[in-house]
């Protein structure tokens, strides 16, 4: 029997190349314009003083390959292709050394975002939960172990919507590397294993409407896919 009042949600766990356990996610933590051009077209810049974060929730997380309903309360909703990679270990006010230790591998992942509602909170100063916090919105592929994938250099990274590429960038294009993430991050929060951090998406961001499908990839990562549901009315 249960100790609790309802039935408790299962662990959301990531699939690892090469092992037979999974990475049980604790946290998801996203960069904000990470990407020069990003900005550019959002109207904005890079901070180059230190990068900046919101969160998204591990209860709306979905693996590649998932068909979700497209969400409601927007008119206007987008795809955003990025490098994701997780902590293998515990660190807080990280050195270098100890920063580019802690991270486990790395992933492709969708940071999907209701525009519409993230620029309502913008154009009145209010968080942004309902542009970024949204249920299936935080989508992930299978992780490659760091030692396999390498240091994120020169990769290229994409996007396509039915087949058509919107986003085409490689990884030299980012502000902040991962170890500098973390390093920044883990003044803030004490960092450890579970934890899932997005690097932010390059430009080409855009509208998806509903039965549309999204792929993407990193090279020498697993690609990602998410098809979106037609509501039957």
């Amino acid at each position: 029997m249960s100790d609790y009042l309802f039935e408790a949600p299962e662990v959301f766990a990531l699939p690892v190349a090469g092992e037979a356990l999974s990475y049980p996610v604790r946290r998801i933590f996203c960069v904000g314009r990470n990407y020069a051009a990003h900005a550019a077209e959002m109207g904005g810049e890079v901070d180059r003083e230190a990068p900046w974060y919101f969160t998204k929730s591990v209860a709306h997380a979905v693996l590649s390959g998932a068909e979700v309903d497209f969400p409601p309360g927007t008119e206007n909703y987008h795809h955003e292709m990025e490098l994701a990679f997780v902590l293998g270990a515990s660190v807080f006010e990280a050195t270098e050394a100890e920063a580019a230790a802690a991270i486990y591998a790395y992933g492709c992942a969708l940071d999907m975002t209701r525009r519409d509602r993230q620029q309502d909170g913008k154009d009145n100063r209010r968080p942004w939960s309902l542009g970024k916090d949204v249920e299936g919105s935080a989508v992930f592929a299978p992780l490659t172990k760091a030692a396999e994938f390498g240091a994120p250099a020169a990769q290229a990274i994409h996007l396509e919507v039915d087949g058509e590429t919107r986003q085409a960038a490689d990884l030299s294009e980012m502000v902040w590397s991962p170890t500098e993430i973390v390093m920044h991050l883990s003044r803030y929060y004490h960092l450890t294993a579970g934890d899932v951090i997005l690097t932010g998406t390059p430009a080409g961001v855009g509208p998806v409407t509903a039965g549309q499908v999204i792929t993407g990839g990193i090279d020498g990562l697993a690609p990602i896919r998410l098809a979106l549901k037609v509501t039957k009315s």
